[in-house]
């Protein structure tokens, strides 16, 4: 796995709980776009091959009372929205264009189906 960079570390300095759940999720990011670039903004954090496919932040896609303590947003970006519950909101923005938010409260939800998600969101991006 690469080093974390100095901008992925200080993105987490209010809540260094979620680091640990970063940490595998970048990992998964990586193994589905290797040489992706990853961009480090006050908000989130991007990872892109041609363009965007997947970003890491804090947007508060549930309710506090419904949000586990120690939390991150994947929101990827695929051609059609999951049919799953685990897709906390998506939205249209374009037709065939769909960006869905992930609410992640632990690492063991990084599994098959989220790594399938994020590869095909990988593969939309280079794609376009």
């Amino acid at each position: 796995m690469d080093v974390l960079s100095l901008e992925e570390s200080l993105f987490f300095a209010q809540r260094p709980e979620a680091l640990a759940l970063y940490l595998p999720l970048r990992e998964a990011l990586l193994r589905e776009a290797p040489g992706a670039e990853i961009q480090v903004k006050k908000t989130q954090i991007s990872f892109r091959d041609r363009y965007i496919f997947a970003a890491v932040s804090f947007t508060p896609v549930r309710p506090a009372a419904k949000r586990p303590k120690h939390w991150l947003t994947l929101t990827l970006g695929l051609w059609y929205r999951p049919d799953s519950p685990r897709a906390d909101a998506a939205s249209e923005p374009w037709p065939g264009r769909w960006t869905v938010h992930f609410l992640l409260g632990d690492a063991a939800e990084i599994d098959e189906e989220l790594r399938t998600w994020i590869a095909q969101a990988a593969l939309f991006a280079r794609e376009k």
